[in-house]
């Protein structure tokens, strides 16, 4: 007699027992532009609390002078544009951040994108507690007009500007330069002026590093 081991034998007719594995779901969408989707949600975030707290996140980050001495003057000098007058004035701003800035972000890296905000909002800070000190600057227009120039700068080749560059700069510019000289409304051409100057410059000192690096890959702008 054979002693047989307690071993489970299969009949190669029978049919394995199958695991039914479910297949993780796909989410068709994905984080394209992080830094301007960022921006977006605390902007948003900002403008709520001021509504609630009718006004205070407005006067507490929007741009103005008080004191060389005081901390938050220059915190503010970084928080100016997270500050809305409204939701017009929010949606406004951020149809076109949300239209341009994605693109900008691909081209010029996350993290130069962000440098380039920050040397902005700065450079803005800095214009309005040297020289309107009686002015309290809001809102991310300038960002907007730095955007533009800086999509601008996208058709650049072997270090020549196209021409739609120095068309873009002439209409933008110069229209606000002509608003803020005739116009009289509480819309801040000179962080417009201010935008589009640091885009141009921002974008032409990119590429410029860019074409004088070594290798074909993308490189980080040293700011």
């Amino acid at each position: 007699m054979k002693i047989m081991k307690g071993e489970a034998l299969m009949s190669q007719n029978q049919n394995p027992i199958q695991k039914r594995t479910r297949k993780p779901r796909k989410v068709p969408f994905y984080l394209n532009a992080p830094v301007v989707l960022g921006m977006t949600l605390i902007t948003l975030i900002v403008l709520i609390v001021d509504t609630l707290t009718k006004g205070t996140a407005i006067r507490l980050f929007g741009m103005h002078y008080s004191s060389w001495t005081d901390p938050m003057m220059y915190v503010r000098m970084f928080t100016h544009i997270f500050t809305h007058a409204d939701l017009e004035h929010y949606t406004g701003n951020f149809m076109l951040i949300l239209l341009i800035g994605p693109m900008v972000e691909d081209k010029y890296g996350s993290k130069n994108l962000l440098e380039m905000i920050i040397i902005t909002s700065l450079v803005t800070g800095l214009i309005d507690v040297i020289f309107f000190r009686d002015v309290m600057f809001i809102g991310a227009s300038g960002i907007v007009f730095m955007l533009i120039l800086l999509a601008s700068f996208t058709d650049i080749k072997n270090g020549k500007l196209p021409i739609t560059v120095l068309l873009i700069s002439v209409l933008y510019i110069g229209n606000e330069v002509v608003n803020g000289i005739i116009a009289n409304d509480n819309v801040s051409q000179i962080s417009h002026i201010v935008g589009g100057f640091c885009g141009a410059f921002l974008g032409f000192a990119f590429h410029h590093n860019k074409g004088s690096s070594a290798g074909g890959s993308r490189k980080t702008m040293d700011l």
